[in-house]
Order: structure tokens, then sequence, then C-alpha cells
């Protein structure tokens, strides 16, 4: 294969480990690192929000969020992500992944602070105006996804190229452990500055004024991160692949990739116009014929993913208060209580969230990716079920530690897993003139499966008893139906698995059949579908 590549590829494809590469996954990283803590920094706060704008006079439970308005606070910023995804990642392709890059980060700095800035006279005016920021912050979040997994892709190396695109995606693990440090260190700071009573004992006082500010500085320290990579992102060159592959500029991509690599690459102007006699688009028969399934495979698995990695994260808060883990609402204030939940967030990130991450980091590129995606599908559908039926076993006190043990471990065989593999393959599989728009086109899917879990497990995670329900929401089938329901939806994602093509050890030309003709492409796919089938 490397005899028929351009030069250009072929040194990105055998160059020895640089520094350039750690520069590219920090900086790619950072954005992920900060996606991740915007989009799970809600979940401490959401009980802090019904406290403070939903107090009822007289009721015995404190003031929680209506179920149409904690579904939009914690929804709106997927939908903004779903549809960034699909923008960016189309526009990634035609403008260039560098261009569009800068946008989505200071998109997403100026959205964190609006977030916490969200004003209003009353309790509709603030939500409203949370919501309308946060959908923007999602959109720009969107864009990170594609255009930071392309980039690093196109960037790194065939050898280690699946540890690169995962260290990208592993900052997300930290993101989340981070979200959950600061929620711990500003409601300690404020419950210890501003002592309250518990709502119990004093409903009104239990919520102090200041409580308004805990949120709102958890919600603007996204921004901080993203910022100061803004200069990094924007000193990066475009990559050499969307240089020379799809802008048609070998000379360009030639001195762009000697800066990086520090060696002389020789620019290989008429071999371009031979790359373009192979091209097609998204919505032709060529496309469905090679690749049709994969972007079936990359964005089915995606979608099942996140419906339970996305419920389970989001709603950690209901999980822990169901097996008793967080006290009830009423023996506490209202910050102490956002410290509990962050403490709870922060010990399963720190457990089971981020070791996994790093998991995949060190064997993706010894074990592949469909098999770390196998396993990780497997291992949580065992998990679910064995946390579902025997459900009133684990919610006793004396058996608690063996399910926030078992609750850790589907959390690290999800990121030791699909979650890190669904990032990295449409990254790999796809032609470079479509690469960030499948990869977008993938991710929307799974945000997709995100919006199912936000809105669906929140109220079917309800009690099945009207008199244990949250203010507001209906009955539900309860905890233990939608762990098992989750645990189905798992199974599926080992079947379409099955669609999803081993990339492990080649060039991204050589495994989206770019530079060779139509027999050849189709001599490969067939192998490459025999390949996935487990032996």
């Amino acid at each position: 294969m490397a005899g028929n590549q351009l030069g250009v590829l072929n040194a990105l494809d055998v160059a020895k480990t640089q520094w350039y590469h750690f520069t590219a996954i920090i900086i790619a990283g950072m954005g992920f690192f900060t996606d991740a803590y915007d989009l799970f920094s809600i979940s401490p706060v959401t009980k802090l929000l019904g406290r403070i704008y939903y107090h009822v006079d007289g009721a015995e439970k404190p003031g929680n969020l209506p179920p149409n308005v904690a579904a939009a606070v914690n929804g709106v910023a997927f939908c903004g992500t779903l549809a960034g995804q699909l923008f960016f990642g189309w526009l990634g392709d035609k403008l260039g992944r560098k261009h569009v890059y800068g946008m989505t980060l200071m998109l997403m700095v100026i959205c964190s602070i609006a977030s916490g800035l969200s004003f209003g006279h009353s309790a509709k005016g603030v939500i409203a105006t949370l919501c309308f920021f946060r959908f923007w912050l999602g959109f720009g979040i969107g864009g990170d996804y594609p255009l930071s997994a392309t980039i690093m892709s196109e960037y790194a190396n065939k050898k280690t190229r699946g540890a690169f695109i995962a260290a990208v995606f592993a900052m997300q693990g930290f993101g989340i452990l981070t979200g959950g440090i600061v929620a711990l260190i500003v409601s300690a700071a404020f419950d210890h500055a501003f002592h309250a009573p518990s709502y119990e004992l004093n409903p009104v006082a239990s919520t102090v004024p200041e409580a308004d500010y805990v949120w709102r500085i958890i919600l603007m320290f996204g921004s901080v991160p993203a910022a100061m990579t803004y200069y990094w992102r924007m000193k990066m060159p475009e990559t050499a692949r969307y240089t020379a592959l799809v802008a048609k500029n070998a000379k360009q991509a030639a001195s762009d990739m000697s800066k990086v690599l520090q060696v002389d690459v020789l620019a290989e102007e008429s071999r371009v116009e031979h790359e373009s006699s192979n091209s097609f688009g998204l919505f032709t028969k060529k496309f469905a014929r090679r690749h049709g399934l994969h972007l079936l495979g990359t964005s089915v698995c995606w979608f099942l993913l996140d419906i339970g990695y996305y419920s389970s994260n989001l709603f950690q808060k209901d999980i822990f208060s169901s097996i008793g883990w967080i006290p009830p609402a009423k023996t506490m204030n209202a910050i102490h209580e956002v410290y509990l939940v962050a403490r709870a967030q922060t010990l399963i990130a720190l457990c089971g969230t981020v070791p996994g991450y790093w998991f995949t980091v060190a064997l993706i590129d010894y074990i592949g990716r469909f098999a770390i995606q196998l396993m990780g599908f497997f291992f949580m559908t065992v998990f679910m079920f064995a946390l579902a039926i025997p459900y009133h076993h684990w919610i006793k006190r004396s058996n608690r530690i063996g399910f926030l043990v078992m609750y850790s471990l589907t959390f690290f065989f999800a990121n030791f897993g699909p979650n890190a593999t669904t990032f990295v393959v449409p990254a790999e599989i796809f032609p470079a003139r479509l690469r960030s728009t499948c990869h977008g086109i993938s991710a929307a899917a799974g945000k997709a499966g995100a919006i199912v879990g936000a809105f669906g497990f929140l109220y079917a995670a309800q009690s099945t008893d009207p008199s244990h329900t949250d203010a507001g929401y209906p009955p539900g089938i309860g905890v233990k139906k939608s762990l098992i329901v989750l645990g189905v939806v798992n199974f599926f994602g080992i079947l379409f698995t099955l669609l999803v093509p081993e990339a492990k050890g080649k060039s991204l030309e050589e495994i989206s059949g770019e530079n060779e003709d139509e027999d050849a492409v189709q001599d490969q796919q067939q192998a490459s579908s025999v390949r996935t089938l487990p032996l």
C-alpha cells in the first residue's frame, strides 16, 4: 500500500512518536476535557436548582425541578451537541479541520460563562436563559467531536494511531473527574462559610441566598480550560491528509509536515490528480456499497452505548439516592446536598471511569478496536443484569458497597470498551473528504441515544409507587426494570459491533480504500468482513 501512497502521507504513517504527537493530544484533548466538564457538571447542581427556584412553602420534600424543566436542563445541551456534530462535521470537510476548530472552542468559552450568568426575575426566566446558553454550548461541544478525532487520526502514525485518538477522548474522564472536584470544593467552601440547617428543621433557611452562586461558579469554570488552549489550536497547521487529498495541494501539505516532522518531505503535485479520480459523495451508490454498513455499524453502536452511558452518568444522584448512599434530601441543607452528590460522582469517576479510558489507550493498538468494543458491550450487559436482577439484594444497607463496586465496573468496561472505540473507529475507516462528516453522523447518532437516555431514564427510573416519586413525576417502571432495559440495549450493541471493521495497524488510506481501484476495494472489504467475525 505504501508504494501507492503520497510520500507525505507515508511519512506520517511511519513517523516515530515525537513531541508534536503529544502536543496534538493535549491541544485536542483539552477540548474533550472541557466537553465532559460542561456536559456532566450540570448533574451535581440540578437538585440545587430545584431547591432555589422551585421551593414550595409547607412541602414535605425540598423543591425539585418539574419533569419538563429537568428534562430540558439535562437534555438541551445534547440537542445542541447533536446539531453541532452534524454541522461542524460537514463544515470540517468543506473548509478544513483547522479553520473550523477555533470556532467551536470560542463558542464553548462564551456559552460556559453565559450559562453561569443566566438571568431573569423569575424561575422561568433563569431556567429559560440557562437552557438557551446550554444549547449553544452543546453546539460548540458537538463540533469538537468530529474535528478532534479527525485531526488526531490524520496526524498520527499507523502504529500508535488508536492510542493517540483514544488518549484525546480519555481526557473526557479527567473532565468528569474535575467537574466533581470543582463541585466538591465550591460546595464545601460555601457550606463552611454559610451554615444552614437541614430542610426538615427549617425549610426556608436550609437554602441560603448565597447558594445561587454555587451552581453559577461550577458551570462557569468550564470556560477556563477551553480558553487556555485557544491560542495553540490556532497555531496548529492543517492536517496533511486534508491539504493533499481534499484541498489537492500536495506542496503545502509537504511544507506543513516538513516543519512538524522536522524532515524533508517531497511534494508530489502530479500524484494529487490521481487521488481525485476515485472520489465519490456521501449520498452515492458507491459510498453505500463501500461504507454503508460501516456507517450503520458505527452510528448504531454509538447510539446504543450512549443510551446507557449518559442515563447512568446524568442520573447517578437518583441511583445513589435509591440505594441510600445519599441521605434523604430533607435531612440536608441545599449546599451540602451538592457536596454529597459531587462526592459520589467523583468516586465513581476515580474508580471506574478514568481507569477504563486509559486501559483502552494502553491496549487498543495491541488487541484491536473490535475486540475491545465487543468485550466492553459484553461486560456492560453482564454487570447491568447483575445489578438489576437481584436489585432488592443490593439496596440493603449491608450490600451498598457491593452495588457501588458493580456499578463502577459498568463504567470501567464502558470506557475500556465502546465509549472509547465508538469515538476512535469513525475517524479511521472513512475517506478523508468524508471523514469529518461521517464521524459527525456517528457521533450525532450517539447524542440521539444520550437524549433518549436523558429524557427516558428521568421518567422510567421513578418508583412504581406514586408516593415515592419525585415531585411532579408520574410513576415509572423503577430503577430495577430500567437497569434491565439498559442491559438489553447493551446486548444489541454486541450484535451491531459485528458490522464494524478492524483498523489496527493499517494506514487510513488502506482502511478506506481511497487510493485503490474498485475491484481491489471490494476484495479488501470482503476480507475485512471475515476478519471482524469472532474466532
